[in-house]
């Protein structure tokens, strides 16, 4: 079994900086196998906040795979958001396109859906999605295969239409081919989990969709800031949603789900 430790919507330059040492140590506490943060690192991706960031994750355990959200690509400096809109990212936070972990148990790629167009959407493109294919092809059955992204493929069902990611009818096609069992995500600073069958009608696919509240931004958006805590076997999946709680001055698991996996039916919740 392996666990991930889920982080998203981090938003230094607009942080609550009481929670940067307990969120520290509360993902310290959690033993992950791997940390990954779903984008914006930051408020409005000035160098000052890309540093901030970078310097907290120093203190986060590795290994870390990271992806960008819309907040990390420059609002109001035009020219620097048409011609090099990642450019502060890739320097500070992570260079590569398609960061990729994999060991013998779980296989997790990151895809940029940020775009210099959309100020606040989020979209997928063929490209992406055939290199997310091809890093999972050839893997054994039994490898947990996730995608990670800051815009959601699913949503709450009071969530306006217009923040699922673009392109994600086509996308969740290829992705059902690839065997993607979850998909991890951010944006809307809510806690969230739903099956891809809710959405999505495609025989015998049911891959997990879950989204990771603010973790340390100042909008909470009627939630407690959170983060998650995935604990993924080869049937078997728990999520543990860890919210920020005042009168302890920590981070506490509050929301606990479970789920299982069944050849031909996909992921579902454990009954």
């Amino acid at each position: 079994m392996r666990t991930l430790v889920h982080l998203s919507d981090l938003h230094f330059g607009r942080v609550d900086e009481a929670l940067l040492a307990p969120l520290a140590r509360a993902v310290a506490q959690a033993k992950p196998d791997l940390v990954v943060v779903s984008g914006d690192f930051t408020q409005r991706a000035r160098t000052a906040q890309f540093r901030a960031a970078a310097a907290w994750l120093d203190g986060l355990p590795q290994p870390q795979l990271l992806v960008p959200g819309n907040h990390d690509v420059p609002l109001y400096d035009v020219l620097r958001r048409f011609v090099a809109p990642l450019a502060r990212f890739h320097r500070w936070i992570e260079n590569d396109p398609f960061p990729t972990y994999l060991d013998e148990e779980i296989a997790v790629v990151g895809i940029n859906t940020a775009r210099s167009l959309t100020f606040k959407g989020g979209r997928i493109n063929r490209e992406q999605v055939a290199e997310v294919e091809r890093r999972f092809r050839g893997l054994p059955e039994q490898v947990t295969r996730i995608v990670a992204s800051h815009h959601p493929f699913d949503l709450p069902g009071d969530a306006r239409p217009s923040e699922l990611v673009g392109r994600a009818d086509m996308a969740m096609e290829a992705f059902a081919g690839a065997g993607v069992d979850l998909f991890l995500s951010g944006h809307l600073h809510r806690s969230h989990a739903s099956s891809t069958a809710e959405r999505y009608l495609i025989d015998g696919f049911a891959a997990l969709v879950i989204q990771a509240g603010t973790a340390t931004s100042t909008r909470g958006r009627g939630e407690a800031n959170a983060f998650n805590v995935i604990r993924i076997g080869a049937t078997a999946m728990e999520l543990e949603a860890w919210h920020w709680q005042p009168a302890l001055g920590a981070f506490a698991a509050a929301n606990h789900s479970a789920f299982d996996y069944q050849s031909g039916r996909g992921w579902a919740p454990k009954r």
